[in-house]
């Protein structure tokens, strides 16, 4: 496919704030229509759904391999802080105005011209249909081939705490060309832990970075984004990850975990590893499993994309169900990366939605 991409992005609010929504449409240089997309999201402004539509317009360009993209938008309030003629003052804006920046730096050339609305009727629309239905919306055509639309490799990024087995179980689905990623970046929690060797072992660089050489929750927090945004990541990993952090709004359903139970059941602080399957155990469960689901700022509580189920037997220990529930683990969790990477999932609310 051709480098060169025309991108019309919209966004709208009913209320502002209120009802909201964000859509794109991308032709090729010979016009021809290759992705169209709307976004429902619920109470929010009208900037947010305008910098929204940027963004997923923005991600979705360099996923096809954009090179040259020319963006038209309705809103000249945007234009000109992109263009640095106008300062970022809402809080609700500066992480997308951010993330967009960092977005178009990432392409040879991204022009961003405002047009009338009428010269920007198909992203108009698309905005339109999703506030009517409350609901998104794709009418990507289906002529258009998958890795024109997802076929660039995902970069990740892996939080651990632990021994590094859900890190190796995904480098091997990698390395068996079952999933189209790379890991990019590795960070520890602890400098000890067997995870720190085994990265080390399959060739990635580690990070150490330790929750108590940082004075509150913040400064912490800061510090993981800061790696994270350095090696360029699209999704982080928690793989056996111990520690709450505040994640920026900049990685809103970009950071994926995977519980060893059937949420929400058994989670919350504190219960991890063979703190669950005891659980579990004690209250006499039949059936356990394990859930993948993006993170928010509380243990356990976001959206659940993934679950897989196994048996519970009369004569488990934690150690025979952890290796049951293990095994699941590790087709789940690939699962909803490449779910990811295909750009299936759409949240709605606290619910995602996995689409066909």
């Amino acid at each position: 496919m051709s480098a060169k991409l025309i991108v019309h992005t919209d966004g709208g609010s009913r209320g502002n704030p209120g009802p909201a929504a964000a859509g794109f449409v991308i032709d090729n240089a010979d016009g021809r229509r290759l992705v169209a997309r709307a976004f429902f999201l619920g109470e929010s402004t009208n900037n947010v759904a305008e910098y929204t539509a940027l963004v997923k317009a923005l991600e979705v360009a360099e996923d096809m391999g954009g090179d040259q993209l020319t963006v038209f938008t309705d809103s000249e309030l945007m234009v000109r802080q992109m263009a640095g003629r106008y300062k970022v003052k809402s809080d609700l804006i500066r992480p997308l105005f951010e993330h967009a920046q960092r977005l178009k730096k990432g392409f040879a050339r991204c022009d961003i011209i405002h047009v009338r609305r009428e010269k920007n009727k198909d992203a108009d629309r698309l905005v339109n249909q999703a506030l009517d239905t409350g609901e998104d919306l794709d009418e990507t055509p289906a002529s258009v081939e998958p890795s024109t639309v997802s076929g660039r490799c995902l970069r990740l990024g892996v939080l651990l705490s632990g021994g590094g087995r859900t890190m190796l179980n995904i480098l091997e689905e990698i390395r068996q060309h079952r999933l189209n990623a790379e890991i990019v970046s590795v960070i520890s929690s602890r400098s000890t832990v067997a995870g720190v060797k085994r990265a080390q072992d399959a060739g990635l660089s580690v990070e150490i970075i330790r929750k108590k050489d940082y004075p509150d929750i913040d400064a912490f927090s800061r510090r993981l984004a800061e790696q994270l945004e350095a090696a360029q990541v699209d999704l982080i990993i928690q793989a056996g990850w111990l520690c709450l952090w505040k994640i920026p709004a900049t990685y809103e359903n970009r950071v994926m975990n995977i519980h060893p139970a059937l949420l929400p059941s058994f989670g919350g602080q504190g219960m991890w590893g063979h703190h669950v399957h005891e659980a579990v155990l004690a209250a006499g469960c039949k059936v356990s499993g394990c859930t993948v689901h993006f993170c928010t700022n509380e243990y356990d509580r976001g959206p659940i994309i993934v679950q897989r189920t196994c048996p519970v037997q009369d004569d488990d220990t934690a150690d025979t169900l952890a290796a049951r529930v293990f095994e699941q683990e590790c087709i789940a969790y690939p699962q909803a990366i490449k779910w990811f990477a295909e750009h299936r999932l759409y949240v709605e609310g606290n619910k995602v939605k996995v689409k066909a």
